[in-house]
């Protein structure tokens, strides 16, 4: 796993002088993207607090590793914090809105925040009355000569950090607002949650929500109710919880959802993966994309973009680019193997962090580069409405329909039916150009 090591020019602190997060890497060695005051103080600490709690939080297996550090990104006209858990199987962000912050407009860039314990305790303190002043990053922008204890962490960050990032963004494009409660309703239906880590749904009753344990048209996946827990200290200032969802029937396997508690000033929510020990680094929703021919000319061209304006649509982004939206998905999906891109499903729009990472489509994904191997080692043959791909100690068929891969005789994809991406056999065939 590869090892990030960040430096910052001392421990992030609230002062008497204000909330003062420490930054490493972006457009500096310690960029400084916003200087002002938060017109909410309490929510503020409450939604950092909470992205803070699901970096050090693990909903499924016990690691050792250490606490993360949340990344945050100034983009335009707001700030984005935002943090996995350390399953990789829950990804918060918190968005303050243009009417929680009062100062100079954010850079545009993205950053690690040093959010440690003292910090932590010293959010949790602050009252509705408090003022709070924020400084994302040190207050004298020649910080590199400034004289202090230079904290240094080597967290591993890269490898399920940018696989998680590239999965999100994939898999929260294509959902849709299910549910709209608002707070008193909210609070009672996570009051009222059981202590289950089986896959419930979740459907309107009346002004509220209720658990059934099949999915019908309408309903929202939820498994693993613990991970909804970093919602709980908000709800009582937020006016609303919407959930996202794909579409599901009868019959529909676990899929992951999106929690978004709003308040007039800011936005937090959890999305989380289909299942608790599912991470999202695992899943494979983009691999399709990444496999396609123009994918490296796609991503330069919607980079360019992105650059000038950092949030935009789909359709926004294919006039811009002049790219059809086929193309469109696959340079955001490589664009995601690098962490650059986000998706803000409350808005619908794709936004942009500026990452130090190149993009590296098979390095992260390793069915992928398996596919490339296969197809190199010229192990694809295909026949009609059949091909062939001699996989390691045996040969697997992969059945095409309209010419595209729709499933495989391989154990994996007898495992998984397509709910986890396909399989390196079907990506080999789609690289030979059988499944154009």
């Amino acid at each position: 796993m590869s090892v990030a090591t960040y430096s910052y020019a001392r421990s992030s602190a609230l002062t008497a002088g204000g909330l003062d997060l420490q930054t490493s890497g972006g457009c500096g060695t310690h960029p400084r993207f916003f200087d002002g005051f938060m017109t909410t103080p309490q929510t503020v600490a409450l939604g950092l607090l909470a992205v803070a709690e699901v970096a050090r939080a693990r909903y499924y297996q016990r690691t050792d590793w250490a606490s993360l550090d949340p990344v945050v990104t100034g983009s335009d006209d707001m700030l984005r914090f935002e943090s996995f858990s350390g399953c990789c199987g829950v990804y918060a962000r918190m968005d303050v809105l243009p009417s929680g912050l009062d100062g100079e407009r954010p850079e545009h860039g993205t950053t690690n925040v040093d959010v440690n314990v003292p910090l932590q305790l010293a959010l949790a303190r602050v009252g509705g009355l408090d003022p709070l002043h924020l400084a994302v990053g040190p207050q004298d922008l020649t910080v590199s000569t400034m004289d202090g204890t230079v904290v240094e962490r080597k967290v591993p960050l890269p490898g399920r950090w940018l696989r998680g990032f590239a999965q999100v963004h994939a898999i929260t494009a294509g959902m849709e607002p299910r549910l709209r409660v608002d707070a008193a309703q909210a609070a009672d239906f996570l009051r009222r949650l059981p202590k289950d880590r089986g896959t419930l749904w979740v459907v309107p009753a009346g002004r509220g929500l209720r658990l059934t344990s099949r999915p019908v048209p309408g309903a929202v996946c939820l498994t693993g109710t613990d991970r909804l827990g970093a919602l709980r200290a908000l709800v009582r200032h937020a006016g609303t919880l919407t959930v996202y969802g794909p579409a599901v029937r009868p019959g529909s396997g676990p899929v992951a959802s999106v929690w978004e508690l709003a308040t007039p000033t800011l936005r937090l929510s959890l999305t989380l993966s289909p299942e608790p020990y599912r991470g999202f680094s695992g899943e494979g929703a983009v691999l399709a994309s990444l496999a396609a021919d123009d994918v490296a000319d796609a991503a330069d061209r919607i980079s360019e973009v992105l650059a000038q304006a950092p949030t935009l649509d789909a359709d926004a982004l294919a006039v811009a680019t002049g790219l059809v939206p086929e193309q469109v998905r696959s340079g955001l999906a490589l664009l995601g193997t690098a962490g650059r891109v986000g998706y803000d499903a409350a808005e619908a729009t794709y936004f942009h962090r500026v990452m130090p990472f190149p993009a590296a489509a098979e390095k992260l994904n390793p069915r992928l580069a398996g596919a490339r191997a296969l197809v190199e080692a010229g192990a694809v043959t295909v026949t009609a409405d059949v091909a062939v791909v001699r996989g390691t100690g045996a040969t697997y068929q992969v059945r095409l329909a309209e010419g595209a891969p729709a499933g495989c005789t391989c154990p994996w994809w007898a495992k998984h039916r397509g709910d986890r991406g396909p399989c390196r056999h079907q990506l080999a065939v789609t690289l030979t150009g059988a499944a154009s």
